[in-house]
């Protein structure tokens, strides 16, 4: 039976820890030992039990659907995929691999759709466009069984990368092979493609499948609890996932390293809180104490960057943390990524949307187990002026 962590189940039902135990002792929720002796466990049922009870006492109208997932959980030290770090992942496996442990899928070829002439359109355009491409030549596009949703989703994946305009040379063969997507992705985007890049891109792309429900995720989650078929549902999550507050924010974080180089830290920070609340790349609202996604792609960075774009970045951090401003983010770290390799500054965006339809994958699959059409929001009417 699905079972929650204290944390979690603290969290559903809107309170602290301290008062979760207490309604132990109170007979309220019976708590479970886990397998390893360490951790309280709680059934899922039984805190949706005592959510409703509570809702109810409270008499508050309506109820928005429970999303309850065994796919990612963020914590403190890092976000986990089906209890694995991904953080650990990132260093060591390929996007396919962890996509494939994402889905609980057998290995499979990733195979693009044909695509004939891509109209000469800009980088983000071109992923819609490659979506429709696979959804139009997939003859049973309707089919919902598990393996044909993963065939789709890895479908879409290659479709995206190749719809791409090429920009530099093949990467090197040896980590081509490694890191076939990520090696083919480095290719479309920079003009060296180096095995330090294709490395970096690699990681970047496994800590990005998924960060629990993120807005575009959610998008992708009411589209299947509609029942639409894959193509239709990931475009849900694409047009949600275009805002430059969600996969869009690692080109500004990126155009703040431009204006840096240009005009020096001091300025260009001071110009980003001139026109922005924060410094592109900083704050996060899950990780108060940092984001630990960005040590992954700094080491990443370490690698491929020259000692004056490393100043650049150490410099920026620094002066922020003189400021006492927030935490930097992942955001910042793709945004480096992308300008150490070369590429232009909407290139974050795209690795942040096609690792993203791993994700999206996984949770239209899980989607698929819940009553169709759960998610009802309730709006409270207020007349006009």
């Amino acid at each position: 039976m699905p079972m929650l962590q204290s944390e979690e189940a603290a969290r559903r039902l809107g309170i602290k820890l301290p008062t979760l135990y207490a309604y132990v002792s109170r007979g309220l929720l019976v708590s479970h030992r886990s397998p390893d002796g360490r951790r309280s466990l709680f059934d899922v049922e039984d805190v949706e039990r005592l959510v409703r009870r509570t809702r109810d006492s409270r008499r508050v109208e309506g109820r928005l659907a429970t999303v309850t997932t065994s796919l990612t959980q963020l914590r403190d030290d890092g976000h986990t995929y089906r209890g694995h770090p991904a953080i650990a992942l990132a260093s060591s496996t390929s996007f396919e691999a962890v996509a494939d442990l994402f889905w609980a899928a057998e290995p499979g070829p990733w195979d693009a759709a044909p695509l004939g002439a891509v109209p000469d359109v800009s980088e983000p355009d071109r992923l819609p466009l490659a979506v429709l491409v696979a959804a139009g030549s997939d003859p049973t596009r309707s089919d919902l069984r598990p393996d044909a949703v993963v065939r789709a989703g890895r479908r879409m994946v290659s479709t995206m990368v190749a719809a791409l305009p090429g920009v530099g040379p093949r990467p090197h063969p040896g980590d081509s092979a490694e890191f076939p997507i990520a090696g083919a992705l480095a290719a479309r985007l920079a003009p060296d493609p180096s095995p330090a890049l294709v490395r970096a891109v690699n990681a970047a792309m496994v800590l990005l499948i998924d960060h629990e429900l993120a807005t575009s995720t959610l998008a992708v989650r009411v589209a299947a609890s509609a029942r639409a078929d894959p193509y239709d549902a990931l475009l849900a999550g694409l047009g949600t996932v275009a805002g430059p507050l969600h996969g869009g924010a690692s080109q500004l974080a990126h155009e703040l390293l431009v204006s840096a180089e240009r005009d020096g830290p001091e300025r260009a920070v001071d110009d980003a809180l001139r026109w922005h609340r924060l410094p592109p790349g900083f704050g996060h609202p899950v990780y108060q104490s940092g984001d630990p996604r960005l040590a992954v792609l700094l080491e990443c960075v370490a690698d491929l960057a020259s000692s004056e774009t490393l100043g650049l970045v150490t410099a920026i951090i620094e002066l922020a943390q003189a400021q006492r401003l927030p935490e930097p983010n992942l955001d910042l770290g793709l945004g480096a990524l992308t300008f150490a390799g070369g590429m232009s500054p909407r290139a974050g965006r795209t690795i942040f949307t096609i690792s993203r339809v791993v994700g999206w994958v996984g949770h239209y699959l899980e989607e698929l187990q819940e009553r169709p059409l759960r998610y009802r929001a309730r709006a409270v009417y207020a007349s006009g002026s």
